[in-house]
Order: C-alpha cells, then sequence, then structure tokens
C-alpha cells in the first residue's frame, strides 16, 4: 500500500472536520466534527510513525535514534490523542446538555454567555 492513501484519507477527513465547525449551528454536531478532527490526527500521527520506522529501518541507529524517539511513538501520541477527545467528549457534552435543559435550545448562534445580575439574558 501507498504511503500517501493514508495521508490522503487524513486529510480529507480533518478538512470535512474544519467544515463542520465552520458551518454546523447545532453544538453537538460540531463536538461531532471535532472529534473527525482528532481521529484525522491519530490516524496521521500513526501513519508517519509506521513510514518513518520503515524508511529508516536501514540506518544504523546511532544515526538517527534518540532516546526520546522510542518505537511505537506515533502511536504513543495517538492513544495520548485518544484519551484527550475522551475528555472533551465528556466535558462537551455535558456543557452542551446543561445549555439545552436550560434554554431548550443547542443552536450555536443563539448561545449567549452575558447573564445580568438579575438573571436575564443579553443578546
Amino acid at each position: 500500500m501507498h504511503v500517501t492513501i493514508p495521508y490522503v484519507v487524513g486529510a480529507l477527513l480533518f478538512g470535512l472536520g474544519v467544515y463542520g465547525v465552520l458551518r454546523r449551528r447545532n453544538a453537538i454536531l460540531v463536538l461531532m466534527a471535532v472529534e473527525l478532527m482528532l481521529n484525522a490526527v491519530n490516524l496521521i500521527l500513526v501513519t508517519a510513525d509506521v513510514s518513518l520506522r520503515s524508511a529508516l529501518s536501514g540506518v544504523p541507529g546511532e544515526a538517527w535514534s534518540t532516546p526520546s524517539a522510542q518505537p511505537g511513538s506515533g502511536a504513543v501520541f495517538a492513544l495520548f490523542v485518544i484519551v484527550l477527545a475522551a475528555a472533551e467528549v465528556g466535558v462537551g457534552l455535558a456543557i452542551v446538555l446543561q445549555y439545552y435543559r436550560m434554554r431548550r435550545a443547542v443552536v450555536i448562534d443563539e448561545v449567549s454567555l452575558a447573564e445580568s445580575p438579575d438573571g436575564e439574558v443579553h443578546k
């Protein structure tokens, strides 16, 4: 398999995620678009790790290896991104659900963050 295929797929997924963040008005769909972008980054991290390891397989270890470049570094970074994505979904969904309970809508254009002391919302 060519190395460029996962890179192109990752770029397309990231582009779709950016489009979803910029064009969607529903907060839950925006969270899904952010997840799509994070998954695209995971795909690119793992592909870069595998392709660079295979490209450098014939080179002596002292020429390219440093103590910070352990085998499987791309997969470890991808694991950290997955943990970050899970935390983002948990916190983001909790905020969206609380806002929906208060306002009965999750349209991003109508979200007002300013609230007066008497409880009225300013737009």
